[in-house]
């Protein structure tokens, strides 16, 4: 029989332990996760401890805690804290979320801390989004119209039309939905996955959009789209509490309707 078996610079091992300092009252353990091409060593799980009485309530909090005065080594993204920019998308307690919105208290243990499965890790928690934003990029996410429009006025909707757009244009591509996608995970090269699908949605939705035929026409495609089983861990995961298996399904149904 075949054994199979991890390649040995996949196996995650114990890293350093910094102990919190002497008095501390309210002391959580953050576990995290490191890796460093430049050093040739395995990825390891360096442990945190922390003072919570002397640290923010967010999970972002500790992380730039631990940067600023115990390891300035620690390399992660983050840029607004309001969970609007996308760029602290993380695994946190064996979820997709956003570091700065996601709340140490929320969770029981130990706070595992790791970057987004899937994505090939740049160092430590960074994750190499290129292939993502390109799939994003291929479906031209921008108004496209032949028509001229309007003189000295943009091009209106109704307040019908306009609704149509809630729940899709909040998408902030953090990438926690596609990475959470076991579709993505093994068709990572082919299928566009739950942002990017979302995100197409949001133009084909659009009623000021005129290029829907030839974007359905893109989509229409047996990796592109289809490879979505509705798995529906993009909807369970997403911070912003989006519903990418939705617009999925009514891409398949608009698909099916221009066909009959």
């Amino acid at each position: 029989m075949v054994a199979f078996t991890l390649p040995k610079n996949s196996r995650v091992g114990t890293g350093k332990t910094y102990r919190a300092p002497a008095g501390a009252k309210r002391v959580r353990r953050f576990r995290v996760y490191r890796w460093n091409p430049d050093d040739g060593a395995n990825p390891v799980m360096d442990t945190f401890e922390l003072d919570l009485d002397q640290c923010g309530p967010m999970v972002l909090d500790a992380l730039i805690k631990i940067k600023d005065e115990v390891d300035a080594s620690l390399t992660f993204r983050r840029s607004c804290r309001e969970g609007v920019c996308g760029s602290c998308a993380m695994n946190v307690d064996g979820t997709n979320t956003l570091a700065c919105v996601k709340h140490i208290d929320e969770i029981q243990g130990d706070v595992m801390v790791y970057p987004l499965p899937h994505l090939k890790v740049v160092k430590d928690l960074v994750g190499d989004m290129t292939a993502f934003f390109a799939q994003y990029a291929s479906v031209q996410p921008w108004l496209q119209a032949e028509s001229a429009a309007p003189q000295a006025r943009e091009r209106l909707q109704s307040p019908e039309d306009r609704a149509k757009l809630d729940g899709l244009w909040e998408c902030i591509l953090c990438a926690c939905c596609s990475t959470s996608c076991p579709s993505y995970w093994w068709n990572g090269e082919k299928f566009l996955g739950p942002a990017t699908l979302l995100q197409s949605y949001r133009w084909i939705v659009d009623s000021r959009d005129e290029n829907t035929g030839e974007r359905l026409d893109y989509l229409e495609d047996p990796h592109r789209l289809y490879r979505c089983h509705t798995i529906m861990n993009c909807t369970a995961t997403c911070p912003k509490g989006l519903n990418p298996a939705k617009a999925i399904s009514e891409i398949k149904k608009l698909i099916v309707e221009r066909r009959s």
